[in-house]
């Protein structure tokens, strides 16, 4: 564990990508194939194979006790140390010193060995008992990377692309292969065993972990989007959750952009995609979904980050899943595939499911999959999201006015050659969106960054006008330059008005200009709504707090958002 440890801190030192790339792969080469296979797995910030459903469950509150009983530390001297290094792991490295033990005696198989058991016990005590007796072993260099893997915040500059690199130049292999390999398996440390044994044509499709999403580039006008390609497969751009539906038998997993696996969040929909009856992944999008129409995002948000949906929430909020695109079906990896061939693919799909489906609804339109144990028989619970074809900009804009009628966020607009590329953004795939308006807020709260942001105040909390009251309405981190986060940095730390630690409460003088995808009703913030993905356009130096944006102003976005929705019109077509 401490040439693990030793070689983290030598890629943290180095900001070259090449550099970190060497090191790793000179560390790898030097290990058993059993060590490199591990160290691939931790490198690349995990506890586990992405493709393993296990978790630690093991928070930074319980290893800041663990850290606190092992060195004897106070909480003050805990917090200053956490306030210098904005990171848990470099704070422990600091605490431990000489409390820790000198001499390394902890292996690799031991950490593993760990982890399984942390992973297999059950309730907080026994975990952070297990992971007491793990760090008290370690040196105090060993102990700082075990913390960071333990909660997933490796942050030495290190990708799992680069540990993909570092693999291929360990053992002479090209990187795509080894890229493909990981991405099929979903376990880089198996993937580092095929490479070091020449077998990594040998990867074989492996169900149930999240792979990339193929993501779209924005286009301005319909006039840019056309110009990249003659021929255009043209979609609705829904406002729901993009979602990836793993499929074999009756067992179904649903996984998120980010790769969280939602499918608790979503019962209704196993039944539904289990009935399609075929081993494949979709890419789709899931809906809140009532009478025939998508329903705000706002409503879909309240089923997101449940362990358990009661059939009460179920019948509130229902969802359908939107499938556009299929990745994989019975032994046939599809993402090398034209686009055109992937559309036959899942028209072969659902057209082959339909005996096994329902169809009680005389008003369905389009392809629509009714399981008949849907809570609902009369709403859909998976969709074939409908296809156009355009070819010229004149029809995008005829097909964009339609789908903001049907009150979706715009369109996609794909190249109908293009294969699937995964985890990548490029033009084959571009949206077109509704513009939303900017607000002019003002910082009411300043919070400490992490990583390179540790140390200075860099997530901000902001307000509109109600009156003579400011109403918080969300929060926001990117979008200025380093510089001028440190130039606000040292303004809010000199207009305090309450230091919470952490977080301050500032003079509300700074104005910012902020975008946003959509405004929700929410409970999250005083005003009674949030800002859906904010970032920061520009500091308003030219505009004092008295001509802000108005909380009025903030409920017409949101009324506007909506307001064209037809009552009882598919939102599909």
């Amino acid at each position: 564990m401490q040439a693990l440890a030793t070689t983290c801190e030598a890629v943290a030192s180095t900001s070259k990508k090449l550099g970190k790339v060497a090191l790793v792969a000179d560390y790898l080469r030097s290990r058993s194939e059993a060590d490199a296979a591990l160290s691939a797995i931790y490198l690349s910030g995990r506890t586990f194979a992405a493709r393993e459903e296990r978790t630690l469950q093991v928070g930074g509150a319980t290893l800041w006790k663990i850290i606190a009983d092992l060195s004897g530390a106070s909480e003050a001297k805990l917090t200053a140390a956490y306030k210098r290094h904005g990171d848990l792991g470099n704070a422990t490295l600091e605490i431990l010193g000489e409390a820790a033990p000198q001499e390394s005696t902890l292996t690799l198989a031991e950490v593993a060995f760990a982890f399984q058991e942390i992973a297999a016990a059950s309730g907080a005590g026994p975990k952070s008992k297990l992971a007491l007796a793990l760090l008290v072993r370690a040196t105090a260099l060993e102990a700082k990377y075990l913390v960071k893997i333990i909660i997933g915040e490796l942050r030495i500059g290190l990708k799992e692309s680069q540990v993909e690199e570092a693999i291929a130049k360990a053992y002479g292999r090209s990187v795509s292969e080894v890229r493909r390999a990981n991405m099929l398996v979903g376990d880089i440390g198996e993937s580092l065993l095929l490479a070091a044994n020449n077998k990594l044509s040998e990867a074989r499709m492996r169900l149930f972990h999240p792979i990339g999403f193929m993501l779209a580039t924005p286009a301005e006008t319909a006039e840019d989007a056309f110009a990249e390609f003659e021929h255009a497969l043209v979609e609705d751009k829904y406002d729901g959750i993009r979602a990836q539906a793993h499929i074999s038998g009756d067992k179904v997993r649903l996984f998120s952009r980010t790769f969280d696996d939602i499918t608790e969040s979503f019962p209704e929909l196993l039944p539904a995609l289990a009935s399609i009856g075929h081993e494949m992944i979709l890419d789709g999008e899931i809906l809140a979904w009532r009478d025939g129409q998508a329903l705000a995002f706002s409503e879909l948000q309240k089923r997101l980050g449940r362990k358990r949906v009661s059939a009460a929430l179920q019948r509130d909020v229902p969802v359908s899943y939107v499938a556009f695109d299929v990745l994989y079906a019975n032994d046939d990896l599809a993402i090398d595939r034209p686009l055109t061939d992937r559309i036959k693919m899942l028209d072969d799909i659902f057209e082959e499911a339909a005996p096994r489906l329902i169809d009680p609804s005389p008003h369905a339109q389009g392809s629509l999959l009714f399981p008949e144990n849907s809570i609902s028989s009369r709403e859909p619970r998976v969709l074939r999201a409908p296809q156009s074809r355009a070819d010229s900009a004149e029809d995008l804009d005829r097909l964009f006015d339609a789908a903001q009628e049907r009150g979706n966020e715009g369109l996609m607009i794909k190249d109908v050659n293009s294969t699937y590329a995964v985890g990548r953004r490029g033009k084959s795939w571009l949206k077109l969106k509704r513009q939303l308006a900017t607000l002019d807020v003002v910082v009411t709260a300043a919070e400490l960054g992490h990583g390179k942001r540790a140390g200075v105040l860099s997530d901000y909390t902001f307000a509109v006008r109600d009156g003579d009251e400011l109403r918080n309405i969300g929060k926001a981190y990117s979008g200025l330059t380093d510089k001028e986060i440190a130039e606000l940095s040292a303004w809010f730390t000199a207009h305090t008005l309450v230091d919470h630690g952490f977080v301050r409460e500032v003079e509300p003088k700074i104005v910012l200009e902020v975008a946003f995808n959509a405004v929700m009703k929410s409970d999250r913030h005083n005003s009674g709504f949030a800002l859906r993905f904010p970032r920061i356009l520009r500091i308003r130096e030219d505009k004092p707090v008295t001509e802000i944006d108005t909380l009025e102003r903030a409920q017409e976005i949101h009324d506007s958002q909506f307001h064209v929705r037809p009552a009882k019109r598919s939102v599909l077509v």
